[in-house]
């Protein structure tokens, strides 16, 4: 599929995708005849996660290494067990940090739920202090 329909499925911009393609994060599996960037699911797959560790603050880099673990973990059945656990281990590590950027999120959107309630009581109250009489 070309860029245009992955932006569209990812909910991301065709300037992200460059940007993404630019810096080794997710590249094209192929390119068809006129030059267009081509994707596959898994493309697709991987921009979903790229997608998925953005909000939680994961920088480029770490993005990259964790989509190396996996797409090693993926790709060789023949690691040795070292290996794999070492592996291993980098996407626990992850695991870790996502979890924790999970909770923060879900204390600051607490706060932030209370704030939009403290303004809807203050709304609420102020529209019936000010409600005309009639005239």
């Amino acid at each position: 599929m070309q860029i245009g329909e992955v932006a569209a499925r990812t909910e991301l911009s065709l300037r992200t995708i460059r940007h993404y393609e630019e810096t080794g994060l997710v590249v094209p599996s192929a390119r068809s005849q006129g030059g267009f960037r081509l994707y596959t699911e898994t493309d697709v797959a991987r921009l979903m996660v790229i997608r998925r560790m953005k909000p939680l603050g994961f920088t480029l880099e770490q993005m990259r290494d964790l989509l190396d673990a996996t797409d090693r973990l993926d790709a060789d059945a023949d690691l040795g067990a070292d290996a794999r656990e070492a592996l291993l281990e980098r996407v626990r590590r992850y695991e870790g940090v996502a979890v924790e950027q999970v909770e923060k999120l879900r204390v600051q959107l607490s706060r932030a739920e209370d704030f939009a309630a403290t303004l809807r009581t203050y709304a609420a109250h102020d529209s019936h202090r000010r409600t005309p009489g009639p005239r």
